[in-house]
């Protein structure tokens, strides 16, 4: 196969990827178009994902995978490697910067941490955290050439992080986790899906400062598998309740206290987020 073929396709999927999630960046463009979707699946053909199922695709021409939709990284248990528009909304998001530090938990096979080592670049650093062993060892594989990059075959939850500028999550919490907030520097972002008792919530986005409030806001909403060690049944209750009611997009602020506002939108075990 012809390289420069593949590296069109690689552009305007890129191109692409970023008019679906509505967002201009240039460098994250540049890393959409740069970073190789295949090396991070397995060999084709793939199964992209559908309402209702999977479709294989035609043939292992790895320009099949440079489709905005889901791709199987293991289909008997529905963990795909996510949607590419999605994710490049919410790593607009972030706003990285060159040289930062970024905590990525769930990583899965490592595609997405890619893109953000790229935005980072070679005087950043990325710590990838999966706790899947399989998904582990291929992120590892697939990032072995990326020297800014360590890959963790361990769960990224109730544990001390290594001190991150951004922390980037990609599996449901029912709460924000202690070792994230702890982990972020002054101005640090740290973005999470919050989701219910089925797995559907919003991209959480908090942002951590020297008062007691810490802005928050939910950049889209979200639906992802439950993030193991991140979940509390009676959290995830009230995170469905309120995602019932309704304003999400309306919430400013993350506090951790146990006080009481008529303009929490949220309040459980000892946080809330308020408007």
């Amino acid at each position: 196969m012809q390289a420069f073929p593949l590296v069109q396709t690689r552009a305007d999927f890129a191109h692409q990827v970023m008019n679906h999630a509505g967002v201009v960046d240039e460098a994250l463009v540049a890393a959409f178009a740069k970073v190789e979707r295949e090396a991070f699946l397995a060999r084709g053909p793939w199964r992209i994902a559908y309402p209702g199922g999977y479709s294989l695709t035609d043939s292992d021409d790895p320009r099949e995978v440079y489709v905005d939709a889901l791709i199987a990284l293991d289909a008997a248990r529905r963990i795909n490697n996510g949607l590419p528009s999605a994710h490049a909304l919410w790593i607009h998001a972030l706003g990285l910067q060159r040289g930062e530090r970024v905590d990525h938990i769930g990583a899965g096979a490592g595609y997405y941490s890619a893109i953000l080592a790229e935005l980072v670049g070679a005087y950043g650093r990325l710590e990838a955290f999966e706790i899947d062993p399989d998904l582990a060892r291929r992120a590892r594989e697939a990032l072995a050439d990326r020297g800014n990059v360590k890959v963790h075959a361990e769960s990224g939850v109730d544990r001390a992080l290594p001190a991150a500028d951004a922390i980037y999550v990609n599996a449901g919490a029912s709460a924000p986790n202690a070792a994230w907030l702890e982990a972020l520097s002054p101005s640090g972002r740290l973005l999470f899906p919050l989701t219910g008792e089925d797995g559907y919530g919003g991209m959480l986005k908090i942002t951590r400062t020297d008062g007691e409030r810490w802005p928050a806001k939910f950049i889209s909403g979200a639906a992802f598998i439950n993030l193991i060690g991140g979940r509390d049944q009676r959290e995830a209750a009230a995170v469905s309740a309120a995602f019932g009611h309704g304003g999400a997009l309306r919430v400013r602020w993350y506090i951790r206290d146990n006080t009481a506002s008529e303009d929490d939108w949220l309040r459980v075990n000892g946080w809330r987020l308020t408007l």
